[in-house]
């Protein structure tokens, strides 16, 4: 079946507006959107793709955690990923969820541990043999920054774990990953406010944001001076000195869990504890709901989890959340207001987007003055005039939202918004084409396009430029003195001197910077510093693990892209539209003339080709000589896929020592079971059998994965 043009423009729309949502929300900490309205775009982009499987992407949002880590700290893997929760808004949906647990394992008890869902930043901590080793942040989920330093400064955080009752049964790990959330206490939020503002510094605009900015302090003395708390609320991996691997050894349950926790030192979230059923934690969040503003931390919900371990581990996990596990949404805090005026922003794709300017509120202790509109569809369906009294909210009580007009205040003077027909930036018209929500300026020239386009191309997002930011940009365009991203190249110290705020030696800096940008960019980076539209991190790096470089690429048909693992029709038009306007041509031999023409490395091979391929691992138990992460890594270094839970669609078991229920299972099914020496040679290519086993020695343990969350 054909898909309308309507259905595929709006699926690459909230691709991409969630990709944009994402990067606000968890790289910059400066986020637009409410958990609420993200929420909205999220539901209506899964239910899409669910509708149109053909329209399937695996660098969708909804395939993915999160979004990308901040440079200038050291970055390093999670041994295992921390995953984004599911969300209900409502007892009814959590109802629903405990239905479908029900349906996938009707003779399971069903008791929850529940938390309240604390507003902060999510931080692993790490102990080997009981002293604190590492903090990483969640980051992507897959990837975090190092904060160990400034984790050491939070004065509730154990640095060495000790177990105060000699005849406890938590003897403590050789290795224990702790997740939980770095806050700020109301009363500590608005001191330091209040000094903040006395010593003339910036205030913050709430405690979630004080927790995240203090934690990335790069000079861990401030982050000293700062009152944070870490609340644990699970753990990652675990090795025990006794080498056991199932979770039912030690803890059988996630209460077990946090009472262990809480013997060692750590602070739990206050008010957790164990349901027997669902229509306890439904009690437990209503009740909740209706005294949290007189909790001494900012919560925005309640996470409910299955007690069971062994439970956990059946129902696995989807590619973005846990099955076992919800996190249950608070209705949003609200106020009412008056919308002033209604304004248009101009982003770097040309899109004219509508700002509310709203009379200053106090919304959740906030104060808040603008609010995106979104589009000129939002602003009719919610029939909003200028001068009404409008209802605010901070959904997620974090961004604010404009949710509908008081029309009953209205007394006459209110006046109709027109949406613009021309750009505001440049008066070119404007266009909205088919099957899209949004009206854009078509004019590569614009001054605003271009000021966006080449703040997009020094980013984080881009080549990442550094000592060349945002307000840099704004004043070189405003002047004149760029006008496309290859001007930058020509820059002078002298030139870049006479700017604001730059002096000398900043200048200096910065032309250095560019400098080496042009020099050590990647391939991938430039591709996704160039913001072809629909073209983000993941499919420029599948260009340049595909293309040696640039014109490989502009030579590459449409038929040929699409033949590339996530890229689709259109995201293969978008790349030969790109390539194929004269001007953005122009604009590539300009850098390729500065010197800025990566080429990707020719002797990275495709894991496609390896002697894994289109093949399915699994690991469990002991395996000799490495861990489970390190088998894993050299099965897909070959090109084979591996996953973390049994099923049919598993072609190989790779069973070490103390292989426990999984290996049962997979002999239920009647999958391929082989052990380490035989993942060996298939990894070498020999596929003979080979029945003489080798003398292995067994390391005392490997991580076991218990709640990831």
């Amino acid at each position: 079946m054909t898909i309308s043009q309507d259905i595929q423009g709006r699926v690459a729309e909230l691709r991409g507006l969630l990709e944009y949502h994402n990067h606000r929300y968890y790289v910059l900490d400066d986020p637009e959107l409410t958990d609420a309205e993200y929420d909205v775009l999220f539901r209506e982009l899964l239910t899409l793709e669910q509708e149109h499987p053909e329209l399937d992407d695996p660098n969708s949002p909804t395939r993915r955690v999160g979004g990308a880590v901040r440079e200038g700290f050291e970055k390093r893997s999670h041994t295992q990923r921390m995953y984004s929760l599911d969300n209900a808004f409502d007892v009814n949906e959590w109802l629903l969820f405990t239905e479908r647990i029900r349906r996938e394992e009707p003779h399971a008890p069903l008791a929850f541990w529940a938390d309240p869902k604390l507003d902060g930043l999510a931080v692993e901590v790490v102990y080997e043999n009981g002293r604190l080793a590492a903090a990483l942040t969640r980051g992507d989920g897959e990837i975090g920054e190092v904060v160990t330093e400034n984790m050491r400064t939070v004065r509730n955080l154990p640095l060495t774990l000790t177990i105060p009752d000699s005849n406890s049964a938590h003897f403590i790990p050789q290795l224990l990953e702790v997740r939980g959330e770095v806050v700020m206490l109301k009363d500590d939020f608005h001191a330091l406010n209040e000094r903040q503002e006395e010593e003339g510094e910036k205030v913050f605009a709430n405690p979630r944001n004080a927790a995240a900015g203090s934690v990335r302090q790069l000079n861990s003395k401030i982050t000293a001076s700062r009152p944070l708390r870490f609340m644990a609320y699970g753990v990652g991996s675990v090795r025990w000195a006794d080498g056991a691997q199932s979770p039912g050894e030690h803890w059988r349950t996630q209460a077990e869990v946090m009472s262990a926790l809480e013997e060692w030192g750590f602070t739990i979230p206050p008010g957790a504890q164990r349901f027997e059923s669902p229509d306890g934690v439904a009690g437990y969040y209503e009740r909740l709901a209706e005294e949290r503003d007189g909790l001494p931390v900012e919560i925005d919900g309640v996470v409910a989890k299955l007690d069971d371990l062994e439970l956990q581990e059946a129902l696995g996990f989807t590619a973005r959340f846990p099955k076992w596990a919800i996190a249950m949404k608070f209705p949003a805090h609200q106020a009412e207001t008056r919308l002033e005026a209604i304004e248009i922003q101009v982003g770097r794709t040309g899109v004219l987007t509508p700002v509310a300017r709203l009379a200053p509120v106090s919304v959740g202790g906030v104060t808040v003055s603008n609010a995106t509109l979104h589009n000129e569809d939002e602003v009719r369906a919610k029939e909003l005039l200028i001068g009404d009294t409008v209802v605010v909210q901070r959904a997620g009580d974090v961004i604010p939202e404009v949710v509908r007009p008081v029309k009953e205040k209205r007394d006459g003077t209110e006046q109709e918004y027109v949406f613009p027909r021309h750009c505001p930036a440049c008066d070119s018209d404007a266009v909205r084409l088919e099957g899209e929500v949004a009206w854009r300026c078509v004019n590569a020239s614009c001054p605003a396009v271009v000021k966006r386009s080449i703040i997009h191309f020094v980013s984080k997002a881009g080549l990442d430029i550094q000592g060349v930011g945002k307000k840099l940009i704004e004043q070189l365009v405003k002047e004149g003195r760029v006008q496309s991203p290859a001007d930058l190249f020509g820059l002078g110290a002298g030139e870049l001197a006479l700017m604001e705020r730059m002096g000398t030696k900043s200048a200096e800096n910065a032309v250095a910077a560019i400098g080496k940008a042009c020099k050590t960019a990647s391939l991938d980076r430039l591709i996704a510093a160039m913001g072809i539209r629909h073209v983000g991190e993941q499919t420029a790096k599948t260009l340049a693990r595909q293309y040696h470089d640039l014109d490989e690429i502009m030579s590459a048909g449409s038929d040929e892209l699409m033949g590339l693992s996530d890229i689709g029709p259109e995201v293969a038009a978008s790349i030969g539209v790109f390539f194929g306007n004269e001007d953005n041509r122009a604009l590539l031999e300009r850098f390729r003339k500065a010197g800025l023409w990566p080429v990707s490395d020719p002797t990275e091979e495709s894991s496609s080709a390896g002697v894994l391929a289109d093949k399915t691992f699994l690991f469990t138990g002991t395996l000799p000589g490495m861990s489970r992460p390190q088998a894993a890594k050299l099965a897909e270094a070959a090109g084979g896929k591996v996953v973390k839970t049994i099923s049919k669609k598993v072609d190989y078991l790779v069973a070490g020592e103390k292989a426990g229920g999984k290996l049962d299972k997979a002999e239920a099914l009647g999958l391929t079971v082989i052990d380490h020496a035989e993942f060996m040679r298939l990894l070498s290519g020999d596929e003979s059998g080979n029945d003489e086993p080798d003398e292995d020695v067994v390391p005392t343990g490997t991580p076991q994965q218990l709640s990831l969350i």
